[in-house]
């Protein structure tokens, strides 16, 4: 039923930064392998933000890899830990969201997820059905297995005190529920980010203090975002989220930096680990050719093999030939009639979501009206007497104004 240990081990190994103990996971595969039994494979996601880009998707991948292996991958969509909100590497507490917020964004997460995962395989629960019905004695036996100074020594809790900004207690809280999830599914192994090693480890020594076998804990890199600096961040407005069009997908991977260009095969794509070594090589003498192979891919997984091929001709047309694209979106302003400040249009054409970026977006040279730079943050266009004329923003974001 399942591979031999070594050749598991050689995908799984793919892109860890840490697996704690390698060996022991390395035991788990050949008692699973042995008994027929896959091992359960824990993964939490935070639905405070339920959009997903790239970054999220190196975890994703590693638990459908555990898929492919034929073992037992579990979503655990935390709507009840939500509530607390994940404190790592956050900077201030965060406010907290409501049960029902929670789960519509774990909805949203898992939509997004299974471009991804297996959906047919995946196992989805709720961390609500155990949370929830704990009394407050529970809460407190539960609490007792941490100290104060174990949390403390977290960096982010540290950093915190240290600047005198305050730590809610609840946040404390937040790693011991993650560990009752693991307690609660009997977690093999659980996976995660580099920022979550703690997490990980509470829940590795909550399962021995309850009598269970310690899960693995595989740690998985951040995944650095275009400007190849900063980790990829919706907030630093680097990143590619895994929903978005295949023309913008391509273009953002082309402006990605050489040095990352390997890096995002190995742990953003599906190709081949026994190819990788060929695909670094790849990067390293012909880069351009190789960043082309990347967009294509990387398009291809999320959006199917013709959405890539059009992304690559689109690239091709509107930026080396510098050619407007032959089918763009149009937009009809309700108010033509009127001159409408160019903030708005920008806004309401849906090319920027508030005016706030328009103004940047302009401040940056990267708003042009029929290949003209706009300049001026409080132009008014005369919609009614200038359209049809074309809006565009940046070199891949276009949209035809008629009146």
């Amino acid at each position: 039923m399942f591979a031999p240990v070594d050749e598991q081990m050689i995908h799984l190994r793919r892109g860890a930064s840490e697996i704690i103990p390698e060996k022991e996971l390395e035991r788990k595969l050949l008692r699973s392998r042995a008994s027929g039994k896959p091992l359960v494979v824990k993964l939490g996601c935070d639905p405070s933000r339920p959009d997903l880009h790239l970054g999220h998707g190196v975890v994703l991948r590693k638990l459908r890899q555990f898929q492919d292996l034929g073992h037992r991958a579990v979503l655990i969509i935390g709507d009840f830990t939500g509530m607390i909100g994940d404190a790592t590497g956050k900077s201030k507490t965060r406010p907290p969201l409501s049960l029902e917020e929670t789960r519509a964004n774990g909805q949203s997460y898992f939509e997004q997820a299974s471009r991804i995962l297996n959906p047919d395989t995946v196992e989805i629960v709720y961390n609500s059905q155990w949370l929830e019905p704990m009394n407050f004695t529970e809460v407190i036996q539960l609490a007792a297995t941490c100290t104060v100074a174990q949390m403390l020594a977290r960096e982010d809790f540290a950093a915190r005190q240290g600047c005198g900004e305050p730590i809610g207690l609840h946040e404390m809280l937040y790693p011991l529920a993650q560990a009752q999830d693991s307690v609660a599914i009997k977690a093999d192994v659980e996976l995660g980010g580099m920022d979550q090693k703690f997490n990980l480890l509470v829940g590795r020594a909550l399962q021995k203090q309850r009598g269970q076998k310690s899960q693995v804990c595989m740690l998985l890199p951040i995944l650095e975002g275009l400007d190849g600096t900063e980790k990829m961040s919706k907030s630093l407005n680097n990143y590619v989220g895994i929903s978005e069009p295949p023309d913008n997908m391509y273009g953002k991977i082309l402006s990605l930096p050489d040095s990352l260009i390997y890096r995002y095969f190995e742990l953003a794509t599906d190709v081949d680990t026994l190819d990788l070594p060929r695909m670094k090589v790849f990067a390293h003498d012909c880069p351009r050719d190789a960043k082309h192979a990347l967009a294509l891919t990387i398009v291809r997984m999320y959006h199917g093999g013709s959405a890539a091929t059009a992304a690559r001709a689109h690239f091709e047309q509107t930026v080396v030939r510098k050619r407007l694209p032959d089918q763009m979106p149009e937009y009809r302003p309700e108010d033509a009639a009127n001159p409408m400040g160019v903030l708005s249009l920008l806004t309401q054409a849906g090319l920027t979501r508030s005016n706030g970026e328009a103004r940047r977006l302009i401040q940056q040279r990267g708003v042009s009206i029929d290949g003209k730079k706009v300049l001026n943050i409080a132009l008014r266009v005369n919609v009614a007497a200038r359209a049809p004329f074309v809006l565009q923003v940046g070199k891949r974001r276009f949209v035809r104004i008629v009146a």
